[in-house]
């Protein structure tokens, strides 16, 4: 906070804020949100002509990497520093390349391949087998207790690839990048559950994550006919093993410059948008070179500078621009 208590200058203008501390009741309507944090479904958009609704921008030898990764059907292993964005370059490849909705595999220290694959809900189909015997005596569909995770979804055969994001994959146990070797190699993953039934078996229709979509299953082998656009970030917690190392292309995402910078910004928040605002980019770079910061600090900043909030330089940084990791 800065000296006087308050992060916002005394003189500045009341209209933006909503909350006001008074207890007087308002029905307000909010105002229009960041880009960024915005939740209308526009990501499920899968139209190839549809805008991107996250403006992503990446050095020409960058692009280069992330193509060598899509030509050589390896999986992209993506590092640098937290907000130079690793993850949205997953969202900005699926766009581009009109392959639908990103799967999204969020890996912590309790994640395991199995959960990656497919989940099976084996009290559930013991419930409503009993249920059915004492009822009719028919069997319930195995298809409806299989629900393929992330990656299973990503190795459902189909003409185009689907693009998976295995996020911070540095979290995870330290045999799950090995785990996940046999997998990249193999294209193909098998459902134990449903190789133990009968020979000659129909495919069973397991769960995806499009509900009004089921993905056949012939015994209990899952096998792409295209590797899927993978995607893994790491913010370089630990080392990976060579071999994982050896399987992956690898691209290092350098905070951007003041150029960059100031072109991210532009695209998210409009042209005009660093008008009266070259003193946060001046401040941001100035307390990046000291310490951990992440450009979308810098977009959130630019953003309630544009709503009429006025942020001298001290504020800037005590409200906004904290380091990453900073506790409160």
């Amino acid at each position: 906070m800065a000296s006087s208590g308050r992060w916002i200058s005394e003189d500045a203008d009341d209209d933006w804020r909503l909350f006001r501390g008074d207890g007087e009741r308002r029905e307000d309507p909010f105002p229009v949100a960041p880009p960024w944090r915005r939740f209308d479904g526009q990501e499920n958009v899968t139209d190839a002509t549809a805008p991107c609704p996250r403006p992503y921008l990446i050095g020409p030898a960058e692009a280069d990497v992330v193509n060598a990764a899509l030509l050589l059907r390896r999986p992209l292993l993506v590092t640098g520093q937290p907000g130079t964005g690793k993850s949205s370059l997953a969202h900005a490849v699926a766009h581009e390349l009109a392959l639908g909705r990103v799967l999204h595999w969020p890996v912590n220290s309790r994640s395991t391949l199995q959960e990656a694959l497919y989940q099976y809900d084996a009290v559930g189909r013991l419930r409503e087998a009993t249920l059915r015997r004492d009822a009719d005596g028919t069997e319930p569909d195995i298809g409806q207790y299989v629900r393929l995770g992330p990656l299973g979804n990503a190795l459902v055969p189909q003409p185009r690839p689907r693009a998976l994001l295995i996020d911070e994959l540095d979290k995870g146990d330290i045999d799950l990048p090995n785990d996940l070797l046999t997998v990249f190699e193999e294209g193909e993953f098998t459902i134990p559950e449903l190789t133990r039934l009968p020979e000659g078996h129909a495919p069973v229709h397991v769960q995806t994550d499009d509900p009004e979509k089921p993905a056949p299953v012939t015994r209990g082998r899952v096998r792409c006919t295209e590797f899927p656009v993978v995607i893994i970030t790491s913010n370089g917690e630990r080392e990976f093993p060579p071999a994982f190392l050896r399987r992956c292309v690898r691209l290092d995402l350098p905070d951007p410059d003041e150029s960059r910078l100031r072109e991210i910004v532009s695209a998210h928040l409009g042209p005009g948008a660093l008008e009266g605002a070259d003193d946060l980019v001046r401040e941001f770079l100035d307390r990046r070179a000291i310490g951990e910061l992440a450009t979308d600090q810098l977009l959130n900043a630019v953003f309630l500078r544009k709503g009429g909030v006025n942020l001298d330089a001290g504020s800037f940084l005590e409200a906004v621009l904290h380091r990453l990791g900073r506790t409160v």
